[in-house]
């Protein structure tokens, strides 16, 4: 009797056990470090929170992070699918790159990518097609407006030193923009591979030594990680400096024009929450950027020697003193 009313119980906790609702498990992976793409993170957590969703009490997140290289993402990728997780979010495109990589089924949440159909990771905006849905950053639509806004502040602009990270995906889609641009503006680019954080010193000195007048940094990990240390040689070698994410002008750099990552990165999840709910990646139109920023350092222009116009200011969304 004893026993017969045991098995009773269990059986009636393994009932108890499998009507409770599985917890999702989601993954975020990035090539950049926690610290550097904080309130990026930030941002995505309270999007989650304002859906209903609390980290460890009814969905669980799998942080994966690059370190401020792409050359792991595709190991962290893989360790993500093996962890079986429900789905992923891709905080840019090396690791969405390597998360469509590592899985054909699992949705893929872009959290800001620069140009999703140009990069083949969706067929349209419209029809993702495929797993991966999420949010463009259009950054092939407005790298060339931040030439322009270097052009207004620097007088007689003639030259631009131009930092990419060739192993970032959509950085050859933004440069093509900023050649149009530049061709438009009678400016010469000058390219320089940044590949890792000691090629820093050598490419401002050669920027300087080849007659540049400012410096354009394009997107990747590997710059985001080094901010304090680029806004410091822009200013050794008074070179303004265009940066791609306002967090730049917090660490001392001079001007940054973007879209609103955080503002991308809240509305991620958005998406995640739709796909858990059923939604299919294929149907569920990527979405655009509708808030962008510019944001000025009037320190770094005066360690320079570079009065920032006043129609320029009046534009800005936030100034640094």
């Amino acid at each position: 009797m004893i026993l017969r009313l045991a098995a009773l119980c269990a059986a009636l906790i393994g009932t108890a056990e499998a009507q409770q609702p599985k917890m999702p498990r989601i993954g975020f992976l990035s090539a950049s470090t926690a610290a550097a793409i904080a309130p990026r993170v930030d941002a995505f957590r309270h999007g989650m929170k304002q859906l209903g969703y609390v980290e460890g009490k009814n969905i669980a997140v799998e942080y994966r992070w690059g370190d401020g290289t792409n050359a792991r993402l595709s190991e962290l990728a893989a360790e993500l699918v093996r962890l079986k997780v429900d789905l992923i979010v891709s905080a840019g495109p090396a690791a969405t790159r390597s998360a469509k990589a590592a899985s054909s089924t699992i949705p893929i949440v872009m959290a800001f990518d620069p140009d999703p159909v140009g990069l083949g990771f969706v067929t349209s905006l419209a029809r993702p097609g495929g797993n991966i849905t999420g949010l463009s950053a259009l950054y092939p639509e407005f790298s060339g407006k931040q030439l322009e806004l270097l052009k207004e502040i620097v007088p007689g602009l003639s030259r631009v030193a131009v930092l990419r990270d060739p192993t970032v995906p959509g950085n050859a889609q933004a440069l093509r923009g900023m050649e149009r641009a530049a061709a438009a503006f009678q400016v010469q680019l000058q390219l320089f591979d940044l590949r890792d954080a000691g090629d820093l010193e050598t490419i401002f000195g050669a920027a300087t030594k080849g007659g540049a007048d400012a410096v354009l940094l394009l997107p990747s990990a590997l710059a985001t990680s080094q901010r304090p240390q680029i806004a410091g040689l822009a200013a050794k070698h008074r070179l303004p400096t265009m940066y791609f994410a306002l967090e730049f002008v917090d660490h001392g750099g001079l001007i940054a024009y973007s879209t609103s990552l955080t503002d991308l990165s809240r509305r991620a999840a958005v998406h995640v929450d739709k796909i858990l709910k059923g939604a299919k990646p294929a149907s569920l139109p990527v979405e655009q950027p509708t808030k962008f920023e510019l944001a000025i350092n009037l320190k770094a222009a005066r360690q320079i020697g570079l009065t920032i116009p006043p129609g320029l200011l009046a534009r800005a969304d936030k100034v640094v003193e």
